[in-house]
């Protein structure tokens, strides 16, 4: 993820080094997986598989197979069982913080706890979204969650790697200022998204037809206007990082998100056309994890915590230096 991908890494035992990168990886890995399981379960009918929390059912913690209700309950609770690997990996991510990487500054330890807290608070909200019988206002919260979790495991991914110095910007300016409203307009896709969602035929669960009082083809065509805004802004970003010469990471970073935004037009337009099959929805999920991990890989490269070389001082100096007429 970086030009020098270990440099974050420099001073640790080979052993350290594993466990982190196991910790760091199955975070931002399971943190966009309960995306997709989060799907499944809607698009199964499987949101009241279980129909109390933490118990799966009254007064026993696992399902129980019931031919009226299929696999169902093992869908549900598989899900919330995933709720228990991200607080584990959540928890790993936290003490090897304070354990091995204080070096990276007081900003990083107080990253590393948003995984914990945010995945507990997500955990909350799935009690709300069962209690109230999958209200689509808690189940976006629920979800909206999510891709927050991804976008601040992939910072702490990248900075695991990049290096151990103060942070500094990588790219000039104008360029990074282009970022912030791309990142709000691609958050704003995400809510938006839900909204679609909430509105559509997949309630989660066929007696619960609760839904977003908005007519669905004026929303997904809201919908799909504010991606052809973010679009538009992630090619200008894109255009601009390669004019300025901007370093590879980023430019790698920002081709990347166009490409997978680019996936996620044709699927969403495609599933919009086809009356929302499961199959392409769940693809549209497993993007929209993938999509939020790509803004936040991007808003990373725009910065870098590696150690300064000479070659850097050199070029510091170059650009301080005022030219100096030809005669």
């Amino acid at each position: 993820m970086s030009s020098t991908p270990h440099q974050g890494l420099i001073g640790l035992t080979p052993k350290q080094s594993l466990l982190l990168r196991i910790a760091f990886w199955g975070n931002m890995i399971s943190q966009m997986g309960i995306i997709v399981t989060g799907a499944v379960v809607r698009l199964t009918g499987s949101g009241l598989g279980c129909s109390t929390w933490p118990n799966c059912e009254p007064g026993q913690f696992t399902p129980r197979y019931h031919p009226e209700m299929g696999i169902r309950p093992f869908i549900e609770f598989g899900n919330r069982t995933l709720t228990g690997v991200l607080v584990v990996f959540a928890v790993a991510v936290l003490v090897l913080t304070y354990l091995w990487l204080k070096h990276k500054g007081a900003g990083f330890r107080v990253l590393a706890w948003v995984p914990l807290i945010l995945t507990l608070v997500q955990a909350l909200l799935g009690m709300g979204v069962v209690v109230l019988h999958l209200d689509p206002k808690w189940v976006s919260l629920h979800f909206l969650v999510s891709p927050i979790l991804v976008f601040v495991s992939g910072l702490l991914l990248y900075r695991l790697y990049d290096g151990n110095d103060t942070g500094r910007p990588a790219v000039a300016r104008p360029v990074r200022l282009l970022f912030w409203p791309m990142a709000a307009a691609g958050f704003l896709v995400l809510i938006l998204g839900t909204v679609v969602t909430g509105s559509g035929p997949h309630s989660g669960d066929a007696n619960t037809m609760v839904r977003f009082m908005v007519d669905p083809r004026t929303i997904s065509w809201l919908h799909a206007d504010v991606v052809m805004l973010f679009a538009g802004l992630l090619v200008g970003l894109l255009v601009a990082l390669v004019a300025s010469g901007a370093h590879r990471p980023a430019r790698r970073a920002a081709l990347a998100l166009v490409v997978v935004t680019a996936l996620q037009a044709v699927i969403g337009y495609t599933q919009y056309l086809l009356g929302l099959p499961e199959l392409l929805v769940a693809l549209h999920m497993t993007g929209a994890a993938l999509f939020a991990g790509g803004i936040s890989w991007v808003g990373s490269s725009l910065y870098t915590w590696r150690e300064k070389t000479a070659v850097d001082h050199e070029e510091a100096g170059a650009h301080a230096a005022t030219p100096t007429p030809a005669h």
